[in-house]
């Protein structure tokens, strides 16, 4: 292992927030769009912000990104 255990947590757990906030906004229809505005609510909320699924998707998409760093790094070394 190219790292110790407390970096590559480190690094993982950085590279799954960075995927996060570039996966959060994939299929997000606001309330506007949808025409459904709930009265004392923001226009531009989600309907359906489907959070547990981004996570999923989040985790396997980190997973894989963690994965190539890690084998870049085995091959980097020498």
């Amino acid at each position: 292992m190219p790292f110790s255990l407390p970096l590559s947590m480190a690094i993982y757990f950085t590279i799954w927030f960075t995927v996060l906030f570039a996966v959060l906004p994939f299929g997000v229809r606001s309330q506007h769009e949808a025409g459904e505005i709930v009265s004392g609510t923001e226009p531009g909320a989600p309907v359906a912000p489907r959070l547990l699924v981004k996570g999923l998707w989040t985790t396997l998409i980190s997973a894989v990104v963690f994965a190539g760093l890690m084998i870049f790094a085995h091959y980097a070394q020498g």
